[in-house]
């Protein structure tokens, strides 16, 4: 992993004071499955340096866009693009993903991160340097040998974020890493998340848990009906929300 690993402040409010380069870009994204418009004229620009939450109700468009900026759904029109030039073929080296539910293979912890480094082509020399760093990062060094799939939830998620650290993505793309799981777990994955941005990785996270969003946010993507209704700093979001929806939202009332 890059070198640096030292903790990031919990609050949304502290963002460095360095200037955010854009990193990735969408425009006019557009994804209709069986005549539906599920993600309507999206232009998004995703800069370096901050934690991105993305919000909304359920049904919003916020896993479906996840989807389309990693690459895994083909947008119905529109554009993905690097903000810097992107060679043939390198764009999944420079991005990863983690689900709700994280597969692993039926073999130990520690390998499931060999595997995965074999598969993006990371370098023999430089795979043993890397296991290693990701393992305490995640603080699963003393499991390394333990088969992963006899792990808690919490210590599976933890595999499964270790593991897309392990090709050092410049995004990690994160859709509700911590559901369903208890709040010792919750704080772990969200410690480790800190820890990968401050290591050089932009997080993108989709969550449903406000409190969540409040100690991770520094940035807030709020979305409704498949659009952008808001981008903007974390602090300013819960503070003053810009949409109706958005207050809606905050309040915990129903948004139609």
């Amino acid at each position: 992993m890059r070198d640096r690993i030292a903790r990031a402040p919990n609050a949304h409010a502290a963002v460095e004071p360095r200037t955010a380069k854009p990193l990735l870009k969408a425009q006019g994204l557009i994804l209709e499955i069986r005549g539906k418009r599920l993600i309507d004229s999206i232009d998004l620009v995703l800069e370096t340096h901050t934690r991105t939450v993305i919000l909304g109700p359920n049904g919003a468009g916020k896993s479906l866009l996840l989807r389309l900026l990693h690459g895994l759904l083909k947008p119905t029109a529109g554009t993905i693009s690097w903000a810097e030039r992107t060679t043939a073929g390198e764009t999944p080296h420079r991005q990863a993903m983690v689900f709700q539910r994280p597969v692993l293979l039926r073999r130990s912890t520690a390998a499931n991160i060999r595997y995965a480094m074999a598969a993006q082509g990371v370098p023999r020399t430089e795979r043993r340097a890397r296991l290693k760093a990701v393992l305490q990062m995640a603080h699963l060094d003393h499991l390394a040998s333990r088969p992963a799939r006899v792990l808690s939830g919490g210590e599976q998620q933890r595999l499964a974020i270790a593991r897309a650290l392990s090709i050092q993505p410049e995004i990690l793309f994160l859709d509700e890493p911590t559901a369903s799981l208890d709040p010792a777990s919750v704080l772990a994955i969200e410690d480790l998340i800190r820890r990968a941005q401050a290591a050089g990785t932009k997080i993108v996270l989709v969550t449903h848990e406000l409190g969540q969003a409040r100690r991770l946010a520094e940035e807030v993507v709020f979305m409704h009906h498949g659009r952008i209704e808001e981008q903007t700093p974390a602090g300013r979001f819960f503070d003053e929300p810009g949409s109706g929806q958005a207050r809606a939202f905050l309040d915990g009332r129903i948004v139609l």
